[in-house]
Parts: C-alpha cells; structure tokens; sequence
C-alpha cells in the first residue's frame, strides 16, 4: 500500500508532464535535449515518466509463450527477482487490459536506479518490451468568453464542410468513445450519451474519493497552488472530456446551444484524466475496453465503439505499449482519433500523436493556417479546425461546458483552442463515415479523409499531414455519391535485414494496373524492427529512381522500431513501375528488418 508521501510524489511527476505539454515553443522537451551515451545503460526516454522525472512504474509486455503473459503469480515473482538484480523493491500491480504487467518500482528511485531496473527486463528474452508508465495531459487551452456562430463547422475559408455532410450521414448507429476527463451533465449533450466507465485506477488523481467504477462523471480537474508541482499556480477545472464530446455530438436542431458534427452518434465517456493528468496504464486500458477487449475487473462493455477520440498526450515517442493496445483496438475494427500536440513542436517526439495506426490531428486557426501552438511533422495525417483565441475569442472552438471553478456548477458553452478541439472534429467526422458506410475499415477511414481534403488555404511550416479535412466530400465519397474512399494497396510482407551501421537495402513492391500518377497524399506504411530508430534513414523511392525521404537520422529518438504511416506527394510520379523501401543503418551497436511495408494510392 503507498503511503501519502508515494501519492504526493506521483502528482509532482504528473506535473512535469504539464510543463512539457503548456511550455512556449522556444522550450524543448528535456528527452530531446539529451544525446545518447555509451555508458547510460538505457535511453533517458526509456526511464522516464515525463521529461526530467523518473518513472514509478514500468508497463511489461511478455512473449507470447512466456508463463508470465498467463500468469499474474509469475509475473509477480519476475518483478521480485528482477528487482532482488538491481537491488530494489518492485511490486506488481496488475494485469492491463493488453496483457502487459504494471509494475511499481518503489520510492525515490533516481534515473539510475530505474535504468538498472528496466535493463534486467530486457536482458530476458522472454520480455518483448518494457516501457515507462507515462503522465498525459488534456491538450486544450481554455478562454472564458460569449456565445457566437460554430465558424470551424460551415465558414468557406478553413470550416469542414460539414452542413453538406449531413444531407448523408448524421452519425446514427455510430459510438464515439471519448478517452479524457470524464462529462459532467449538459442538457445540449445529455441525450447523446451512453455508459462509459471511470478508469483512473490512483484515488488521489481520480479526485472523486474512489480508484475505477462504472461512473465515468467529471468531479473537476482543478488544482490547488503547488498541488501538482512546486510553484505551480492554482487552475480550474477544464471540463475537458464535456467539451471534447460536444464537439463530436451535441445535440442539434433542439432550438438551443451548439451543433454537435456527427449529432446522431452516441458518446461513452471514458475518465483517466483527473488531478494533474493521466497514466498510460489507464488509458491503455480504456482503450482496449472501448474497442470491446476484455480488461480485467471491469464489466464487458455494451456501448463498443467504433471511433475513439483522445485528445491528450505526454512527451516521448509512442511507446510499445501504447501501440499494442491501440493495434489491437484497429484490429477490432476501432478508428483511433488523437491529437498532434500543442507544443508547436515535432509531433513525433508525442505520444499517442507519434504511435502507428491512428489519426494524428494537427489544429487549424480560422484562416486556414497552422495554429501556432500545433505539433507538425510526418506523423500528422490532416488538419482540422483548432481555432486561437489569444487574439479574439470567437475564433476559438465553441462547445458545451460548465461554470464550476472547481466541483460542477451550472452548464455553458465556451470557447477553447487546441489540438484537442481538432480531433474531434475528425472523430465526428469518421462517425459519420461510418454511419453512412458500416463496412468501412479503420485503414479505408483513415485513406479516405486524407484523399478528400483540400488544401490548406493558409501556410504550415513543418508538415500538417494531407490537408484540411472535409466532411461533405468525404462522406459523399464512402456513401458512393462521390469523390474518392482510396485504400487501394500493395503490400511487401517479405522481411529484409538492415545491417548494422552499413549499406542500405532495398524492398520492392511492383504496382500494376494503376492508371496515370501516383496521388498528391501516397500512403506509406512502414513497419521496422529496430532497436534504437533514431540510427535509420528511411526513403521512398519511386519507379523513376527519384527519392522521398520519409525519416532522417536522428540521436535524440531512442525508441524502438518504426510502425508509421507516411503521406508523400508523389504527384508527378507515374504510378504503375516498381516502387522501393530504402532503410539504412547509420550508427553501430544495433540491428533490425524491414517486417513489411505498404502503398496505398
């Protein structure tokens, strides 16, 4: 059992997280800031649970056939050995819903100690991998000011176009889990919402007096001066998860309030966000019950969702566990929204922004240009309307919410901006995709929004994916009223080894029966072991011998593997010829294979 010194400390580390996340764009994330060594035995980001503070627990992913996957005595009696090697006291907590172990590591453990912690787990072959238990933050930035017009729904400029979405689909049959902070009661909401589940398993985040239950309603994420870290001022409560969920659903052409984007689908709340953040455990747990995994101790759900809007994140590339938990809700047939980040950074060094198999969305103001709080770069798939309101209020995103400063009070509707408004717009959009065409697969959602947009009619230094989503386009396109869904691929599954600070290799894949040039937003799916990512050099390379270059080198991304979805405009390329993978070790000490990789025109 922690004592309430264990509870105090876990909030300090949360707020490192916020640091990380709220920090104006000249401050860089400390993981990046570190440069590797030969005599740090693991990577900074490997060991930490946000930029600075040292992991308390570690999530733990088994082998298949090991007796630990099955087991929970014997992963409880790894981690007692394991720690007796390093010389600490480790404590298994629980089975995740992934099948991966929680693992607590104790008090006042230093980077150090962690590091020979994490290091006697990946000595064992039987450990697929080990990872840090992370703090995510909700990524949104509230402003307090009146009512005025939804310009991110219908404005020509940068709105979505979603008025002409609705003449085919308005999201009915369709739920929407919404992984954040919780709802609290909305009369413009209310009749659009389905059970959800409280899944913050710590008390002292949670901030309702209890760990999980099936009540998944927002006590307030308010915080006390210095509550969550040493100087930090007080805040209020966000109502974060209510104002996420009005964007996706409110109810509409009720005579009051604001329009929801797919107002026909249902929302299941799912809570992991409280006091100064979120851990991953929660949300991968979250994750896989709202795609209808089984988590251990929780009900079986009744409200599956076939989208999944998560407007949070934390610092560091997409852990392994993250990424299988979301593999496996894609498996199930779950679209996975997220938000890029409001870092006005690299959305590769954010998680779940940077993990494989999602929808990573960058926010944009009323111009049409790049927010300039939003995360950018090749992970990002599209841009969606984020609003700012530093300047005017009203060119912020409009949705339900509430007036409590700390418990709730009466209901509202404000304006907010952030990459966390911007998600939703695409999970509403997804919803109503789905709702026009059930048969629709993650990968056909994901290729369709992206072949749809248009461009932006602002500037995006960095990269916002393959453009501004457009609602109606791309629902006539699923609905076979128009446009084009995409999705069709060409896969290479046969493996190649990347030597180790040596040659490049090559995989081909012969496309045929394509006419005309390759489209302006090419889909490359990339799946690499490797394990250390930051020494490849990855590019495309197309029939004509010409050269896109998808990753670069870099010594600050320590994470394992590259499992990524890459948009080229390979325009003035010629379809049908042979296309290439080309991978390249650039540094020593580490070797991986290409597993396999894709096109999808």
């Amino acid at each position: 059992m922690r004592t309430s010194t264990s509870l105090r400390r876990k909030l300090i580390s949360v707020a490192a997280v916020s640091a990380a996340l709220f920090t104006a764009a000249t401050t860089s994330v400390a993981v990046a800031q570190d440069s590797p060594t030969q005599e740090a035995a693991v990577p900074a980001a490997q060991t930490e649970a946000a930029p600075g503070a040292p992991a308390e627990r570690l999530i733990v992913g088994y082998e298949s056939g090991a007796a630990e996957a099955k087991s929970n005595k014997a992963a409880e009696a790894d981690a007692a050995a394991k720690g007796k090697e390093a010389g600490e006291d480790l404590d298994f907590k629980r089975r995740l819903g992934s099948g991966a172990a929680l693992v607590d590591l104790g008090e006042n453990l230093s980077r150090t100690d962690v590091s020979d912690v994490v290091a006697e787990y990946r000595a064992d072959p039987q450990v697929a991998y080990v990872v840090p238990d992370r703090l995510n933050k909700p990524l949104a930035t509230p402003n307090d000011t009146e009512y005025s017009k939804q310009w991110d729904l219908f404005e020509t400029t940068a709105g979505m176009n979603v008025p002409g979405a609705w003449d085919v689909a308005t999201g009915s049959g369709v739920t929407v889990a919404v992984i954040d902070t919780g709802y609290v009661t909305h009369s413009d909401l209310g009749a659009n919402i389905v059970a959800g589940y409280d899944f913050i398993s710590d008390a002292t985040v949670a901030g309702d007096g209890n760990g999980r239950d099936s009540n998944p309603a927002d006590p307030g994420d308010w915080t006390a001066a210095n509550e969550c870290a040493s100087g930090d001022p007080a805040y209020g409560s966000s109502w974060h998860g209510t104002h996420v969920a009005g964007t996706i659903a409110a109810v509409t052409d009720n005579g009051k309030g604001v329009a929801g984007i797919a107002y026909g689908a249902k929302v299941s709340p799912l809570r992991v966000l409280g006091k100064c953040g979120g851990y991953d455990s929660d949300i991968i747990d979250a994750i896989t019950w709202a795609s209808g995994g089984t988590v251990s101790g929780v009900p079986a759900n009744a409200n599956v969702a076939k989208v999944i809007n998560m407007s949070l994140g934390g610092g560091g590339a997409c852990s392994t566990a993250t990424q299988s938990a979301i593999n496996a809700a894609v498996n199930r047939g779950t679209t996975v929204v997220v938000a890029a980040g409001n870092s006005n950074a690299n959305a590769s060094g954010y998680s779940p922004a940077s993990c494989a198999n999602v929808i990573s969305v960058a926010a944009a103001d009323r111009q049409g240009n790049r927010s300039y709080y939003s995360n950018y770069g090749t992970v990002v798939d599209i841009a969606a309307p984020g609003g700012e309101t530093n300047s005017v209020a009203a060119n912020g995103i409009l949705s339900t919410l509430n007036s409590g400063a700390q418990g709730p009070s009466t209901e509202n509707y404000d304006y907010y901006q952030g990459t966390s408004m911007a998600a939703p717009h695409v999970a509403g959009l997804a919803a109503l995709m789905k709702s026009a065409n059930p048969a629709l697969t993650p990968a056909q959602i994901e290729s369709a929004i992206k072949t749809n947009s248009r461009t932006l009619p602002g500037t995006c230094s960095g990269g916002c994916g393959a453009g501004l989503a457009d609602a109606a386009k791309t629902v006539q396109a699923v609905s076979g009223s128009g446009g084009s869904t995409g999705g069709t691929t060409f896969t290479s599954t046969s493996a190649v080894s990347i030597p180790d600070n040596g040659s490049a290799i090559e995989s081909p894949i012969t496309v045929s029966g394509r006419s005309g040039n390759a489209p302006s937003a090419l889909q490359v799916g990339v799946d690499i072991t490797h394990t250390y990512r930051g020494d490849l050099v990855v590019d495309l390379v197309a029939p004509d011998g010409s050269t896109y270059r998808l990753k670069s080198a870099s010594s600050s991304d320590s994470a394992d593997n590259v499992i990524a979805t890459y948009t080229v405009n390979a325009s003035s390329e010629t379809a049908n010829g042979t296309w290439k993978l080309r991978v390249q070790d650039t540094a020593a000490q580490d070797t991986g294979r290409v597993n396999s990789w894709k096109l999808t025109f």
